[in-house]
């Protein structure tokens, strides 16, 4: 019986020695950097996106942790002598578990300390001020449409004038006498009718034949809508975006000289550049160590850029929230040396395949999204977007609402002139074939005769 309580006893002590060791498992220890918005003070506490996505981890993860701010305020670099500083070198040293701050993920560090997948993906990028923008050209009025619906509609004018002219030498109710009188729509005339109508001037003598009314009336109907498309598309191309900035990407950046450009001195951005064999990029360095460009701070390179006539390379991330917070500045849409930031763990942990995994699945459920969208947040207005060129199919159903009135205009004219041969048909006792051709041959041969026959019906009544 003692036995059997001896082995009871012990194993209730063991059982409680196991939990009090589970219960006094330390936390966690996390290092982290000042830099908004990933870690950012908040009276006694920190907070920001580093702070967020940690405290996701640990849902996620089960652990408990303690922050710190690094003590030398550097995010880590390896010296001379292969020691590490900042919070790369804590984490080597032991001081801390983990590091969490948009840390590059580089080969030395990651030979140096374990690196986890990344949780943000940026890049370098240029800001500058929107209104550096291209100077405005002599014809830059003609934006609005693309080449092609300007054949388009240059071709429509002279179809529509040519339709007119036409019809008013067909329709018997437009001319009815080709023989003694004079036919006011001349080709020129026609020409200058439909140039008026379509700038909404107006030009007489209007048609008086139904054939003529309808195209002229589908004319009108085009030209205003045409004027309505070319007005509003020239009001949202004149607008201020990316696509008019006189710096596209780094090959502008290179060739152009009224715009001076740096970055950080002592950066991975300047490393990128100074040890690319790409000869844009080599430029852009020499030019910058030419010039010594370089900034000391990002704040400075924002402040220069909001200034004006500097544009300031730098991480796209970094350039996102400065587009957010200043509204007078915008981010290039080129991106380079795309890389990402990671959370660094002493190396060998089992720990970060875990932390892997669990930012994957934060990816996925689109949490990561959520965070970047809460902490880059901008107040700023949204610039309308700058209305690309018209293309032809975008007016289509007007070019063919204008070729259907042109073909019915023709059509009725044709059938006027041919009802009013077959009436005269009738009194000549001849074919309507015959007097058909006959009509056809005296109203679309040259004005020449008629004008002589004007001529000499004047002098006849001066005499």
């Amino acid at each position: 019986m003692r036995v059997l309580v001896g082995v009871v006893v012990c194993t209730v002590v063991l059982l409680l020695s196991l939990r009090s060791c589970a219960a006094v498992r330390p936390d966690l220890t996390i290092t982290t950097i000042k830099q908004d918005p990933y870690t950012m003070s908040k009276g006694s506490q920190l907070e920001g996106y580093c702070m967020d996505l940690l405290s996701e981890l640990a849902k996620k993860l089960g652990f408990k942790y303690n922050v710190h701010l690094v003590k030398d305020g550097s995010y880590g670099r390896q010296d001379e002598s292969g020691a590490w500083n900042g919070m790369i070198g804590e984490v080597v040293r032991g001081e801390a578990d983990l590091a969490i701050a948009p840390l590059t993920l580089t080969a030395a560090r990651e030979k140096a300390v374990g690196m986890t997948k990344p949780f943000m993906q940026t890049g370098i990028s240029i800001l500058l001020r929107k209104d550096i923008s291209v100077e405005a050209g002599f014809f830059d009025f003609l934006t609005p449409f693309s080449v092609e619906t300007w054949v388009g509609i240059l071709v429509a004018y002279l179809g529509t004038a040519i339709c007119i002219c036409v019809v008013a030498r067909l329709s018997p109710c437009e001319w009815s006498q080709p023989q003694t009188e004079k036919n006011s729509f001349t080709l020129s005339h026609s020409l200058w009718y439909t140039a008026g109508a379509l700038t909404l001037q107006g030009a007489g003598p209007h048609p008086k034949a139904l054939s003529g009314r309808i195209i002229c009336c589908t004319w009108w109907l085009f030209g205003l809508v045409l004027l309505a498309c070319y007005f509003s598309n020239l009001s949202t191309s004149q607008g201020s975006d990316s696509n008019s900035l006189m710096v596209k990407g780094f090959e502008d950046l290179a060739n152009q000289q009224g715009i001076e450009y740096g970055t950080l001195s002592s950066s991975s951005t300047l490393a990128f550049f100074k040890n690319s064999n790409n000869p844009t990029y080599r430029r852009i360095y020499e030019h910058m160590e030419r010039t010594k460009s370089f900034v000391l701070s990002m704040d400075e390179g924002v402040r220069r850029a909001k200034e004006g006539n500097f544009a300031f390379i730098g991480e796209s991330v970094s350039l996102d929230l400065a587009v957010a917070r200043h509204c007078e500045l915008i981010r290039v849409h080129e991106v380079i040396g795309m890389r990402g930031y990671s959370i660094a763990g002493t190396l060998g942990s089992p720990m970060l395949k875990n932390l892997s995994v669990a930012i994957l699945q934060l990816s996925e459920a689109g949490e990561l999204a959520y965070l970047r969208s809460k902490w880059w947040a901008s107040s700023c207005m949204a610039d309308p977007a700058k209305a690309s060129p018209l293309q032809p199919h975008s007016l289509k159903g007007m070019f063919l609402v204008l070729a259907l009135g042109l073909g019915l205009g023709v059509l009725l004219a044709v059938l006027e002139l041919t009802a009013k041969s077959r009436s005269s048909a009738g009194e000549q006792r001849k074919s309507c074939c015959t007097v058909l051709s006959e009509e056809l041959s005296q109203r679309l041969r040259t004005t020449t005769t008629n004008e002589k026959r004007s001529e000499e019906t004047a002098d006849k009544e001066n005499a």
